[in-house]
């Protein structure tokens, strides 16, 4: 049973930041392959909601390397996963 997907709003303000870097700097097309790889893998996501690696045992995070640019972040609680955020890779990270 598929599990119901919900975007935080920085989710939903780091992808819509991706998309719009992506119309201006390489296209239409690119802008397009790319929603359709993430709507693949958030549908997959949904069936297997623990296929990402467990990066915060604490909070019970997991991540999942989208494009060698972009890795996604999301939790499960209950029958819901919350993607936190489409995070990207050439920035560096905070401890």
């Amino acid at each position: 049973m598929a599990l119901e997907l919900r975007w935080s709003k920085a989710a939903t303000k780091s992808f819509d930041k991706i998309i719009t870097h992506l119309l201006e700097d390489w296209g239409e097309f690119t802008a397009k392959t790319y929603v359709r790889k993430a709507s693949l893998f958030l549908n997959i996501l949904s069936e297997f909601p623990e296929m990402g690696v467990l990066e915060n045992t604490k909070n019970n995070i997991r991540g999942f390397v989208l494009t060698k640019n972009t890795t996604v972040f999301y939790k499960v609680k209950g029958d819901v996963i919350v993607i936190l955020n489409f995070y990207d890779n050439r920035k560096r990270r905070k401890k």
